[in-house]
């Protein structure tokens, strides 16, 4: 098989070439047992860096022609560049499989992945987290909480899987079939249905270079994933309404028997209950539903995801 690596980068400079070091051995070490094929790559996607990952990008391609290099015009963000990457070399691979460029997962989860491309067949194979030890609580609580919240939602995604899996050429064409402007990818790929299966592994601390999603970014991106998959939000405003209507009927029996009882101040009772329960009401169906409306107006204009500006692909000798 030919195997493509395909690595999102967004101001690694710190960590990259230690990233290519250890990529290249386990490129080498698979392609020395026979699992993958001479002609597999290495692909960095530079989305938009405003530090030296390009420059060394570059120099890494021209030092070994199995490290190859994507350079989208501007920044992206973490889905659209990791999607630019898969698209771009889905016809030159057998398969692909994606990673950050931070060394947190394991790369030995890939012998588990092409093993199971290879002997079962499997199109998708998801690297799951087997545990959070090194996460703070802070961060493993809003993560579970996180899956936990999305799949009542009623969207489809593996348990403690980010962005680590195997695609193979086929689950990569029907994945290009889906024409959002508002990426999910852990929620879009179960929908391609293919055959899949997990890896587990254990997530390592970042090698070196700072987190690129603090908690603002993960609130982003979590809402982005619940809006873009689901609609129950909406559907929830709903059953709020319903209930809420149902039980200001039930105060307003129960206020204007305690007004004729002579309990209450006159007034009290109608701002009480229009200006705090309505009012409020009204503010998060309006958020909700603009949330929504934001979407539908981005995707009506089908802008692109991505531009790729540049890409380096030479072909002057295989990996070794």
């Amino acid at each position: 098989m030919i195997l493509y690596l395909v690595i999102p980068c967004y101001n690694e400079q710190e960590v990259l070439h230690e990233t290519a070091k250890q990529l290249k051995e386990k490129m080498n070490s698979l392609c020395g047992m026979g699992k993958i094929s001479p002609k597999s790559r290495i692909v960095f996607v530079d989305d938009g860096s405003k530090d030296k990952t390009w420059e060394i990008i570059s120099e890494l391609h021209k030092s070994d022609s199995i490290f190859r290099g994507i350079k989208l015009s501007r920044n992206k963000g973490h889905q659209n560049a990791l999607m630019a990457g898969l698209m771009t070399v889905k016809d030159e691979c057998d398969a692909a499989v994606s990673l950050d460029a931070d060394l947190q997962d394991d790369i030995d989860a890939i012998d588990g992945m092409t093993d199971k491309y290879l002997n079962e067949k499997c199109d998708i194979v998801y690297g799951v987290r087997s545990a959070r030890k090194t996460d703070t609580f802070f961060k493993k609580f809003t993560a579970e909480s996180f899956y936990k919240i999305m799949s009542k939602m009623g969207v489809e995604v593996t348990y403690n899987h980010a962005d680590y899996r195997l695609m193979s050429k086929r689950a990569l064409d029907a994945l290009e079939q889906f024409k959002e402007v508002n990426l999910f990818l852990r929620g879009m790929v179960p929908m391609v249905g293919y055959k899949s299966d997990v890896v587990y592994y254990e997530r390592k601390e970042r090698f070196a270079g700072e987190s690129k999603y603090p908690l603002k970014k993960m609130l982003s991106f979590a809402m982005e994933g619940i809006t873009s998959l689901s609609i129950k939000p909406i559907r929830m405003i709903t059953a709020l309404g319903v209930g809420i209507f149902t039980v200001s009927i039930i105060m307003l029996i129960y206020f204007l028997i305690r007004h004729f009882m002579g309990a209450t101040v006159q007034g009290w009772t109608s701002i009480v209950v229009s200006v705090w329960a309505i009012g409020g009401l009204q503010l998060l169906s309006i958020g909700v539903i603009g949330e929504y409306i934001g979407k539908i107006y981005l995707e009506t204009k089908r802008r692109p995801n991505f531009i790729v500006e540049t890409y380096l692909n030479d072909e002057s000798e295989d990996c070794k």
